[in-house]
């Protein structure tokens, strides 16, 4: 078909696409699953879990400055599918390497690096393709489109891996989550992706590679405010991530294994996601997006994380996690809104970007801390007799799970008191200054 004579345009064209991306990340999000209990099953270490994460993370942020200049030089169709090409690529690795017997955790690690690099393209190339494939009309509706991708599937992913995992095993969802790479390119291959057109703002910001790359965070260092409130998210994200680093564990080891039960509560979580997303584009959140955002982290700690840890059974930890999702919608849709009224338009991209690596930094070091101070430090102290049972033991117990536990209460402590900091430092809290008007919400971006 050919670029010039498109069969599809505007929405209809968003929407084959974003279909194509729902289905794949489904499929994506059940191969983490898997690869998350067969992990753990062979090395029983929340340490190994974490290096995993670690490994696909630190590669996607590192790499994102310079993603989002390519999106900016160049066609950001051919990056989004060389972006699933990649990820694709790794998927098949595993799939080999498991269908001969070979597979090993280091594997993992190695494959989940190379999936990271490829994917730092697809998030700024996903969101700037939306402002050319769209009327600006349709914004609003392709935005809140674009944050079911990840929360949609998230709801039904741990259900289906948990039920077809006894079924076809590791290897089989491996098979479909390659078939549904090559569904997701197709759909961009069959779509046509206007180029953006060029602008004078656009062409003063031309520079080198890396004068462009480092622009974003330029930008923030130039402002205290800004740079503070993104700092305090960062803060935030590495208690939430030490926590969740040990989610999987922690459900494991206190009900001997029982995969249904994760896969439950991760889908509440991701069913809170939706809610939140929709309640945001509903109501609109506060006047004030701060607030949105730093009560959010607020409650996530205390009413999630929290009750996590001292939690016993499915519907304590279910409703834990749906708190979480749902308050972490409205604190992402919070922190966006309020950086594009506060950010020029023709500057976002970069800034961004730069703003997405400071508060995602924490993803891949969270667990680099939380996975050996629960295997080495909480875990050994939480067993009977353990040196720390004393103190902690009528909150969390003791035994298998109980350092985990302990993790978990403390990260959601610590998170909540985060945010009372943001609302002691003057100049986050003033971030929006003292008369900030309603801005139009956004469903897009992440936190």
């Amino acid at each position: 078909m050919s670029e010039r004579t498109p069969k599809l345009s505007g929405m209809a064209s968003f929407t084959v696409v974003w279909l194509g991306q729902v289905i794949s990340v489904l499929a994506t999000q059940m191969t983490a699953f898997g690869v998350t209990l067969w992990v753990y099953e062979r090395t029983g270490s929340a340490t190994a879990l974490g290096l995993t994460q670690s490994c696909y993370m630190a590669p996607l942020l590192l790499l994102s400055p310079l993603a989002g200049v390519l999106v900016d030089r160049y066609d950001r169709k051919w990056l989004m599918v060389a972006s699933d090409l990649g990820a694709g690529l790794g998927t098949v690795a595993m799939l080999v390497l498991q269908s001969l017997g070979w597979l090993e955790t280091w594997h993992l690690y190695v494959v989940n690096a190379v999936m990271g690099a490829f994917q730092s393209l697809q998030w700024p190339a996903w969101s700037a393709a939306v402002s050319t494939m769209v009327p600006k009309e349709q914004h609003g509706r392709a935005n809140g489109m674009m944050s079911l991708v990840e929360a949609g599937p998230g709801v039904l992913a741990p259900l289906l891996a948990g039920a077809l995992l006894p079924l076809i095993h590791l290897r089989g969802v491996l098979v479909l989550d390659v078939l549904t790479f090559l569904v997701a390119v197709g759909t961009l291959l069959w779509v046509h992706v206007p180029a953006p057109r060029a602008t004078a703002e656009g062409q003063k910001a031309r520079g080198s590679m890396l004068a462009e790359s480092l622009y974003g965070f330029r930008y923030m260092a130039a402002r205290p405010a800004l740079l503070g409130l993104q700092l305090v998210v960062f803060a935030g994200n590495m208690m939430v991530g030490m926590g969740f680093t040990v989610l999987a564990p922690l459900l494991l080891l206190r009900t001997g294994n029982d995969g249904l039960v994760f896969g439950t509560v991760q889908s509440l979580g991701a069913l809170g996601g939706v809610v939140g997303g929709v309640l945001m584009s509903v109501w609109g959140g506060p006047r004030r997006r701060v607030h949105g955002v730093l009560m959010s982290w607020i409650v996530a700690g205390l009413f999630g994380l929290v009750l996590v840890g001292l939690g016993r059974s499915l519907p304590v930890w279910g409703t834990a996690m749906f708190v979480v999702g749902l308050v972490a919608a409205v604190s992402s849709t919070c922190n966006q809104t309020l950086w594009q009224a506060l950010v020029a338009p023709d500057i976002q991209g970069r800034v961004f970007t730069a703003r997405r690596l400071v508060a995602w930094l924490a993803v891949p070091m969270a667990p680099l801390v939380a996975g050996p101070l629960a295997d080495h430090v909480l875990e050994p102290g939480m067993r009977e007799g353990g040196s720390l049972t004393g103190l902690f033991g009528a909150w969390v117990g003791t035994g298998p799970g109980a350092g985990m536990a302990l993790l978990c209460v403390l990260s959601g402590l610590l998170m909540a008191l985060v945010s009372v900091g943001g609302y002691l430092w003057p100049a986050v809290r003033e971030v929006e200054g003292p008369r900030a008007e309603q801005q139009p919400v956004s469903l897009s971006g992440q936190v």
